[in-house]
C-alpha cells in the first residue's frame, strides 16, 4: 500500500505568518480577527475579517511577480517556497512532480481593480495579467511555472470543502506514481467585490466584537467572519520520504467527500458518511481518532448537524473536538489545509489548541469542545472536517508516523 506523507509545510494565516508563528498563537490564542482595512466597508453588513499581517510580498517575490499576481498568489507562492524549502525535496523529473490546489474564489482583488480600469479609463488600462491572475486555477499555475513541476496537476473549487479535496487528490496522484506534489489551498477575498459575494450567503456574522463575533457550537453563534490566508504542504510516498531521512509531519491516511440533499427535502445531511468514508479509507475505528478539528459554521442550525453527525461516529461528546479557526476567521478553501497543518502539530505536541471566545457551548450538542485552553490529547490520528457552501462536505484521517 502506497502511504502519502507530508515533509513540508508553509503557512500564511492572519495571526501568524510561518508555520511557528501560527502554531504559537493558535497556543496561545493570539486573535487574528480585527477591524476590516482593506478598503472603507461603510455600507457592508461586515465589520470585522482576519487579515494577514505582517506580510510583505516584496520580502518574499521578485518584482516581475508582484505586478501579475493578486495577493492570495503572493500568499501561495510564499508558502510552496517555504514548504518546498523545509521538505527539502524535488522531483527527479519535472515530469513526477505535480501542484494541485483548491481555490473558493479566484484572485477578487486583482479582477476588482482591472474592472475599474476598465469602467473608468478604457480597455488599454487594462492589464495583460488579467487574462489569468483573477482565475481559480491561477495558483497552482504559477507554483507549477515557478518551480519546474510538469506532472499531474489540478485545481478543486468546492469552497470551504475544497481545501481537503485537494490535498486527497495530491495523495492519490503519489499513490499513481508522482514522486512530489505542492498541495493545499489559499484564499483572499477582502475586497468590495470578494465581499458582496460573501454577504450574499447569508452566513457572515454581523458583529463589531473581535472575540465575539465568530462563535460556533456557542448559543450566540451568529455567522462567520471571512479571512484570508490558508497553508501549501508538500507530500511524498513515505519510502522515499524514509531514504532520503526527511522529517515526516505525518501521513494523510484517510479521505471521504459526498454532497448534501438539496434545502428542503427533508434528508439528513451526509457529513457522517464523509467521516465513516474517511475512517475506512485509514483503516482505522472511530475510537482511533485523538482529536476533531472541526468545519465550525457557526450558523445554529449547521452547528447542530455537524454536532449531530459526530456524535453518530463517535458517541455523544465522544471525541475531543476544536475550531481554531474562531481566531483566523474562515479562510474558505485555505481553511482546511490550515486545519490539516493544526492536526498534525496537535498530534506532534500532544496537545489540541482550544476553541477561543466560545463561552457559552448549547448543551443542545452533543459536542466535547475544547475551551480555555490546550488540552492533552493522544497522538495517535486526528479528523479534519470540512464543508462547502452549497452542500459540500469533506473528512480527512491525518495520522502520526513513528
Amino acid at each position: 500500500m502506497v502511504r502519502t506523507v507530508v515533509t513540508g509545510i508553509g503557512v500564511v494565516a492572519p495571526n501568524g505568518v510561518g508555520t511557528d508563528a501560527y502554531w504559537k498563537a493558535v497556543l496561545a490564542g493570539s486573535n487574528g480577527i480585527g477591524p476590516l482595512t482593506r478598503f472603507d466597508a461603510t455600507g457592508f453588513p461586515v465589520c470585522l475579517a482576519g487579515e494577514v499581517d505582517g506580510f510583505v510580498p516584496g520580502d518574499h517575490l521578485p518584482g516581475r511577480m508582484l505586478v501579475q499576481t493578486d495577493p492570495m498568489t503572493q500568499y501561495a507562492l510564499a508558502a510552496a517556497d517555504w514548504a518546498l524549502a523545509e521538505s527539502g525535496t524535488a522531483p527527479g523529473s519535472p515530469l513526477t512532480g505535480g501542484v494541485i490546489t483548491a481555490s473558493a474564489s479566484g484572485g477578487f482583488h486583482f479582477g476588482q481593480r482591472e474592472l475599474q480600469h476598465l469602467w473608468a479609463k478604457g480597455p488599454g488600462h487594462v492589464s495583460a495579467y488579467m487574462s489569468f491572475a483573477w482565475f481559480y486555477a491561477v495558483n497552482t499555475g504559477q507554483i507549477a511555472i515557478r518551480h519546474d513541476l510538469r506532472g499531474p496537476v489540478g485545481v478543486v473549487v468546492a469552497e470551504q470543502a475544497g481545501g481537503l479535496d485537494a490535498l486527497a487528490h495530491a495523495r492519490r496522484k503519489v499513490a499513481g506514481g508522482a514522486e512530489v506534489v505542492v498541495t493545499g489551498a489559499v484564499d483572499s477575498a477582502l475586497c468590495p467585490y470578494g465581499m458582496a459575494a460573501q454577504v450574499a450567503s447569508g452566513r457572515l456574522s454581523t458583529s463589531a466584537d473581535p472575540t465575539a463575533a465568530y462563535l460556533p457550537f456557542d448559543r450566540r453563534a451568529g455567522g462567520h467572519v471571512p479571512g484570508e490566508g490558508g497553508a501549501i504542504l508538500v507530500v511524498e510516498e513515505a519510502g522515499r520520504a524514509a531514504a532520503r531521512g526527511a522529517a515526516v509531519y505525518g501521513e494523510i491516511a484517510g479521505h471521504g467527500a459526498c454532497f448534501d440533499p438539496p434545502p428542503g427535502s427533508g434528508r439528513r445531511s451526509t457529513l457522517a458518511r464523509a467521516i465513516t468514508t474517511a475512517l475506512a479509507d485509514a483503516g482505522l475505528e472511530a475510537d482511533a481518532i485523538d482529536v476533531v478539528l472541526a468545519d465550525a459554521a457557526a450558523i445554529p442550525e449547521l452547528d447542530a448537524a455537524e454536532a449531530e453527525a459526530l456524535a453518530e461516529v463517535f458517541g455523544p461528546r465522544g471525541v475531543p473536538v476544536t475550531a481554531p479557526k474562531t481566531l483566523t476567521g474562515r479562510l474558505y478553501s485555505g481553511a482546511g489545509p490550515l486545519d490539516v497543518v493544526t492536526a498534525l502539530l496537535a498530534l506532534r505536541e500532544g496537545v489540541a489548541p482550544p476553541t477561543a471566545h466560545v463561552t457559552d457551548v448549547d448543551d443542545d450538542l452533543p459536542v466535547d469542545l475544547v475551551r480555555e485552553r490546550p488540552r492533552p490529547v493522544g497522538g495517535g490520528a486526528a479528523l479534519v472536517v470540512a464543508r462547502g457552501y452549497g452542500g459540500f462536505n469533506s473528512a480527512l484521517v491525518v495520522r502520526r508516523t513513528r
